[in-house]
């Protein structure tokens, strides 16, 4: 399902999604065309992409093409999807360590709605962070690399 959803190819074109996208929340989902675990979450954001169209622009990026990118939201577990709001970028509470990005394939259309509708909801208010409304058994859990250093 990777092919219905606009890909973006290097850094200039992260950057200027980043800078161009205004009143709805940037969607990146950093990962690889190939991997299992990305396709069945391309497939949920593929579903979903029209259902949100006026609230949300979804967009794909290869780890590979902005390694850029890749080790300023220290990416080590794909496939990552992290959210923009006016260039912005948006941070959700999981009840994990990491607010930055949320790692791995959500397990329903209707978490990642929720979700998103959430952070539209608080960047319009002018938050920078929102409470995941996902059910905390929902989310992939996973250890931090650096954690302990």
């Amino acid at each position: 399902m990777s092919f219905l959803l606009p890909k973006l190819t290097c850094k200039r074109e992260v950057d200027q999604a980043i800078k161009s996208v205004a009143e709805k929340v940037l969607v990146l989902r950093f990962g690889r065309d190939d991997d299992a675990v990305c396709l069945l979450l391309d497939d949920i954001l593929a579903k979903t992409a029209h259902d949100l169209s006026k609230m949300a622009v979804i967009y794909l990026v290869d780890v590979n093409n902005v390694p850029v990118y890749t080790q300023y939201f220290d990416i080590s577990y794909i496939p990552s999807t992290v959210f923009f709001f006016n260039g912005q970028h948006m941070k959700v509470d999981y009840g994990s360590p990491d607010h930055t990005k949320f790692v791995g394939s959500f397990k329903t259309k209707q978490d990642f709605i929720d979700l998103i509708e959430v952070i539209y909801r608080g960047a319009m208010r002018g938050k920078l962070i929102v409470r995941s409304p996902i059910d905390p058994k929902n989310i992939p859990k996973y250890d931090l690399l650096y954690q302990g250093i």
